[in-house]
């Protein structure tokens, strides 16, 4: 190997490449699994009309879709007051701007709201809505329309990018901007609950009232109380009481209600949109094993080169399996280098592409040793090299004496 150093360095090279991808591939899968389960923590249920759980954890939490049916406030006033309830978050979804979704909600929601293991909501500039008019931005939001705090904004109803029925007469004041999250909070425009009653005070069935206008100064004198909410968030006294308060949503007898975990619905929805995953790992299982099958054929190819070497060694003494071993030695080394020198790749990588990721998706990579799989994978990439050193043993054990001392011209 030292006489063939540069062949020698550059199938290390070709090794440990391919190890720090698979490993960088295999953190990417499981730190994107992670970040996906923990959109939202720290939440013991999710309340909204009787639909399925899957669709009331993506309208409700991922902002994705609507609402079959809109829960009653009086139903929500009553789940409040139960003795298992510590903290209720109301959520009212309908309405965007420019694209991004509008969610009514209350300051509990800043309180209350946890992601990625218990983190609080903090502001990068401004602060949570307090005026009527208010509207708090998520990252994603400001950085895709330039906004800063004190800029107005103007709500449209419905989803659409482009919004035909804007509530131009009751424009907004962005009062603060959040940090980044890796969660669709950063893709939605908070206002207060009240101020979504208060855009929709000249509406009816989706469409403004033909002939009627209230002013936002004027609006401010009405009852902003919601008739109804899109759904809640719900915080128990007690894990121990989750099941008991979910059985008493989901027989709610005054209109039909759904109350589901936020753990096991967002597994049923990971479950269904994880190929991704299996696809991440398959690509990355394919760069490892052809990155084995160069090891291999850089072996082999230098066996032809190294016959004279051998049968000088099988003169002196050396038997046909002292030549295999050797063989399969130079494999081992050369498997046992590459996953090294693939590991520091890895960690140097992970070092400075991990807080970019954060800072830019919401991919979090934490920066830690290799978990015991990603040691397991690298044993197993080892034997595999061993493994696949036992072609090019067998091809030199079967190189007879004669054949190395014959120059074939």
């Amino acid at each position: 190997m030292a006489n063939r150093w540069a062949t020698a360095l550059l199938t290390v090279l070709a090794l440990a490449v391919s190890i720090a991808l698979f490993l960088g591939v295999e953190r990417v899968r499981t730190g994107a699994r992670a970040s996906f389960g923990n959109t939202i923590s720290g939440t013991d249920l999710i309340v909204g009309a009787r639909s399925g759980g899957v669709q009331l954890m993506l309208y409700s939490v991922f902002r994705i879709g609507n609402a079959t049916n809109n829960m009653t406030w009086e139903s929500y006033r009553d789940i409040a007051r139960q003795p298992e309830v510590a903290w209720t978050v109301p959520l009212s979804l309908g309405d965007s701007h420019r694209g991004f979704r509008v969610l009514g909600t209350t300051e509990a929601y800043f309180e209350h709201y946890r992601f990625r293991g218990g983190r609080k909501l903090t502001m990068r500039a401004g602060e949570p809505f307090s005026d009527l008019f208010d509207a708090t931005l998520g990252a994603d939001v400001a950085e895709a329309l330039g906004y800063k705090v004190g800029d107005p904004i103007v709500v449209a109803h419905g989803l659409g990018a482009i919004g035909f029925s804007r509530h131009e007469d009751m424009p907004f004041r962005v009062s603060g901007i959040l940090e980044k999250t890796g969660t669709p909070v950063d893709r939605t425009v908070h206002v207060s609950l009240a101020a979504i009653e208060a855009i929709h005070v000249d509406w009816q069935s989706g469409a403004r009232i033909p002939g009627q206008s209230t002013g936002a100064d004027a609006v401010r004198q009405i009852d902003l109380t919601p008739k109804s909410i899109t759904a809640a968030l719900v915080g128990v006294t007690s894990k121990l009481k989750t099941f008991k308060l979910q059985r008493f949503i989901n027989d709610y007898p005054e209109e039909p209600l759904l109350a589901v975990l936020p753990g096991v619905a967002l597994q049923e929805l990971w479950s269904l949109i994880g190929v991704a995953e299996t696809a991440l790992a398959g690509v990355s299982a394919m760069v490892v094993l052809t990155a084995v099958i160069g090891m291999v054929a850089a072996i082999l190819s230098s066996l032809a080169e190294r016959r004279r070497e051998m049968a000088i060694l099988r003169s002196v003494g050396a038997g046909p399996g002292t030549i295999a071993l050797l063989t399969v030695l130079e494999a081992t080394l050369l498997s046992l280098a590459g996953a090294v020198t693939g590991t520091a790749l890895f960690l140097a990588g992970l070092g400075i592409a991990g807080p970019l990721a954060d800072e830019a998706f919401g991919l979090y990579l934490p920066f830690t040793l290799p978990t015991a799989r990603e040691v397991a994978i690298l044993g197993i990439f080892v034997l595999a090299g061993i493994v696949a050193g036992l072609f090019p043993a067998l091809r030199a054990y079967r190189i007879s004496l004669a054949d190395g001392m014959t120059i074939r011209q």
